[in-house]
């Protein structure tokens, strides 16, 4: 089932009201300030957020899309599968840099799986005040854990009865339990769907100017005090809460007197069935003062304003509406970023997340757009200095005019002397200096982070796509190198297909904004098309409108190529936008030359370890054998796992083995290995002194390395083999009758650690038709888990693989790797080898 914004009946309805209800219930178990569940989406490896309880769903957008190979908690929590705890900001910063760098604030996080034995689902995770140890919150530890596992039953309840539960919507936002409701004035409603019944209390029917009368009524009764075009919307909103799809804000209404009224709808209650529509339950809020200290701060000469936890306005006096430049109906009842679109820039929302997640003042400076502009720096335009004090259930926002002087330092807001006033009676503050008042300040760390975990290029350009574009809000993003002065293309993302094809390989003699970006070394922003048009007249356009921003890459003055970014809708660059794309250009094409070097190095390393592992393995007219190898995706896509089949006398040696490491260094150090047990086995040496004998070579050699090895020597015509393991994985033995076992060989210890280690031998029998598999730990282990799982999961495959006799082994082989083959992510090496004998 995947969630959607339908008509919130049935199963999507239940969905909804099961990941609202585990917010909500997350904050509390875990003291939480923000709690969120993420599930996995139709999307391969991608986890989106589903839920999210106490932050404004606009201020996390950046994390609505989470990539389960990503180095964040709920990431490694969700692949792992374990509990991922960080009490403070320092283990954090320790532990997951990227994560830390992104939210740069004071607070711990709890991470739990939400799984069940079989199945995994998503994350539930909680942001919570910071502890210095992880002892001081096993309580809420064991609390959230409790919650993830209803959560997860529950889903695994919906699951049962047909489509998988995933999610592709945006966030459902919902508000914390609220210590004191920050609106004191305000009425309660209750409608029934079921007979259409509704009950109002006093208030509430004052608010909405119905009669004081009855107290009760229908749907209609409450349709007819609001003003006809309000009406169809409020219908639709409750039929939607009455099958567990709230809305996440408050629904602004007006009453037929043209009084403006808030609708707040609570959640459904945790694990209320939707099978039919249940009560729905609002309070009717009036915006405004609320209290005598409100009312007093209408007449304060400076902006004041209050957000509840998910941005919206319950509070504006007259002159923030004045400094703002918006109108108080306009405001009150909105998300800010909806109703002040210019304060919903990145480096404006850092700062309010800041206040709502370390629950501490912030201060910042936010240049206002001219009359009739939208985007800030327009000319015209005052600068306004604006602190946000966050409290348990508001944020209390003033803001000020700040002097036009540049070169003044930055007054302290917070002095209690108050601010200056102006002539017209306006407080002020000096500007801050410089020109970029907010600047992006955690962007660069952030990419610059990633980058430096990014070693190929397709890395480094994935690495861009997942940082830099939510950044800024762009949508299209393209990269070029340069070969042999010509730009060829790397990396795309949005853009129409086959659009960039004309532009594949074009010389830096061409006229086009990607290639002069680069001979320039000037970036190049273009607000609209129309401004991209004039420019380079005649240029292909892949849209009518946006904005495109083209920047070169150049890293120590020398050329590596240019990035494009594209954005749907027009929009103006600012000076800091501008500075901080141009830097964060620098580190991509840093960080892409030194992917090109590795490429190359990479592409000789692969070529050396082909040449080492076997090209043929040597056959026998009554044994049929299969190898395979993959190599880890961590690094050069090189390592140590090897395989062999050797004659030896008129038997088979059946060889794998696992040097420690990876990279060129393990490849070398098993090529020598692999060579030494050859030369061994073509004697036809006894299996103890093949192992032994190999130990002692790479004692000698002294690589600083260590392997492990597991050698059989096969008797064909018989059957009967002598088999010796070095600190390897047993072998597993599927019977023709379709029996399989774990081989119980005793064992010795990893080759290259003690020159008088003794190496055991034991016999097996290998009758026809049976196949006996050889394989490295990277087959068999996932972190977190123990390798005797991985065995037994092995195991039970290699049980089902009843390929028919006389079809190749290889489709066995095929199998038993199929699902490491698919995975983007193999933390190590794998190495199997197959045997299976027809016999005389």
């Amino acid at each position: 089932m995947t969630g959607s914004a339908g008509d919130g009946s049935g199963t999507s309805g239940r969905l909804a009201a099961l990941l609202t209800g585990a917010a909500s219930d997350a904050t509390r178990a875990a003291g939480g300030r923000v709690a969120g569940v993420y599930l996995r989406s139709g999307s391969p490896g991608l986890l989106r957020l589903a839920a999210l309880a106490g932050l404004p769903g606009e201020l996390f957008r950046p994390w609505w899309r989470l990539h389960v190979d990503r180095p964040f908690p709920v990431a490694d929590a969700h692949r792992l599968g374990v509990t991922v705890v960080l009490p403070n900001a320092t283990e954090a910063m320790r532990l997951y840099p990227q994560f830390a760098a992104g939210l740069p604030f004071r607070f711990g996080s709890l991470n739990v799986p939400v799984a069940t034995a079989d199945r995994s689902f998503g994350v539930l995770t909680v942001l919570r005040p910071s502890v210095p140890d992880v002892t001081e919150i096993v309580t809420q530890r064991e609390q959230l854990a409790q919650v993830a596992h209803g959560l997860a039953a529950a889903l695994r309840g919906l699951e049962n009865g047909g489509s998988p539960v995933l999610w592709d919507e945006p966030p459902l936002c919902v508000h914390p339990a609220a210590a004191d409701s920050p609106r004191r004035r305000h009425g309660s409603l209750a409608w029934e769907p079921g007979d259409d019944r509704l009950t109002l209390d006093a208030r509430a029917r004052e608010l909405l100017a119905l009669p004081h009368g009855d107290a009760s009524g229908t749907l209609a009764t409450l349709v007819s005090a609001v003003a006809a075009e309000d009406a169809r919307r409020l219908t639709a909103v409750l039929r939607e809460a009455a099958h567990g799809r709230p809305p996440p804000l408050p629904v602004p209404v007006r009453t037929r007197g043209g009084a403006l009224r808030l609708l707040d709808v609570e959640p459904p209650p945790p694990g209320a069935s939707p099978d039919r529509a249940r009560r729905v339950g609002a309070a009717v809020l009036e915006p405004g003062p609320a209290a005598p200290g409100d009312a007093a701060a209408d007449l304060l000469p400076e902006g004041v304003f209050c957000l509840d936890r998910l941005g919206v306005v319950v509070y504006a006096n007259p002159r923030a509406l004045r400094l703002l430049d918006v109108d108080r109906d306009r405001l009150l009842g909105r998300a800010l970023w909806d109703a002040v679109p210019w304060l919903g820039r990145p480096g404006h929302e850092d700062q309010l997340r800041g206040a709502l997640l370390a629950l501490e003042p912030v201060h910042f400076h936010a240049q206002r757009p001219a009359a009739g502009q939208d985007q800030p720096g327009s000319p015209g335009g005052d600068l306004l200095a604006l602190s946000v004090y966050p409290g348990a259930d508001l944020l209390t926002c003033t803001v000020v005019t700040a002097a036009s002087a540049t070169d003044t330092p930055a007054a302290d807001v917070t002095a209690p002397a108050g601010p200056p006033l102006s002539a017209d009676g306006d407080a002020v503050v000096p500007a801050p200096p410089g020109p970029a008042p907010a600047a992006l300040p955690y962007r660069p760390i952030v990419l610059a982070i990633a980058l430096t975990e990014a070693v190929t290029a397709r890395q480094v350009s994935a690495v861009v796509m997942q940082e830099l574009l939510p950044a800024f809000g762009g949508r299209r993003l393209a990269i070029y190198l340069l070969q042999e002065r010509h730009l060829f293309l790397a990396w795309e993302s949005g853009f129409p297909p086959g659009f960039l094809s004309p532009f594949e390989g074009v010389g830096l003699d061409a006229r086009l904004p990607g290639v002069e970006t680069l001979t320039t070394g000037r970036p190049l922003f273009f607000d609209s098309m129309e401004q991209l048009q004039a420019a380079y007249p005649g240029i292909p356009l892949d849209s009518t409108e946006g904005a495109r921003a083209f920047l070169p890459l150049i890293a120590s003055g020398r050329p590596v190529g240019s990035c494009i970014l594209g954005f749907d809708r027009p929009r103006s660059f600012s000076t800091e936008e501008r500075t901080v794309l141009t830097a964060l250009a620098g580190l991509i094409a840093n960080a892409m030359e030194k992917a090109q070097r590795y490429d190359t190095e990479a592409a000789l390393a692969r070529g050396l370890q082909q040449a080492l592992l076997p090209h043929r393995l040597s056959t026998h007219p009554w044994v049929q054998t299969a190898g395979r190898y993959l190599p880890g995706t961590e690094g050069m896509d090189v390592g140590g796992d090897w395989y062999d089949v050797v004659e030896a006398g008129d038997g088979l040696a059946l060889v794998i083995g696992d040097v420690q490491g990876h990279g060129v260094q393990a490849a070398a150090t098993m090529g020598q290995l692999r060579t030494a047990v050859r030369a061994f086995a073509l004697g036809d040496r006894p299996p103890e002194e093949v192992v032994a004998g190999t130990n002692h070579l790479l004692i000698d050699l002294d690589p600083g390395q260590f392997a492990s090895c597991c050698y059989v020597r096969l008797d064909p015509s018989t059957g009967r083999a002598r088999a010796v393991r070095a600190g390897h994985p047993p072998p597993l033995l599927r019977h023709a009758d379709g029996r399989t076992e774990v081989v119980d060989l005793p064992g010795g210890v990893v080759l290259g650690v003690d020159p008088r280690a003794h190496y055991p031998v034991a016999e097996l029998e290998l009758e026809a038709g049976a196949v006996l598999a050889l394989y490295t730990d990277g087959l068999v282990e996932r972190p977190g888990t123990d390798i005797d799982e991985g065995i037994a999961a092995l195991r039970d495959a290699l049980a089902r693989s009843d390929v028919p006799a006389g079809r190749p082994l290889a489709e066995i082989a095929d199998l038993l790797t199929a699902t490491a083959r698919r995975a983007a992510d193999r933390p190590d090496d794998i190495a199997l080898l197959l045997a299976s004998r027809r016999g005389p």
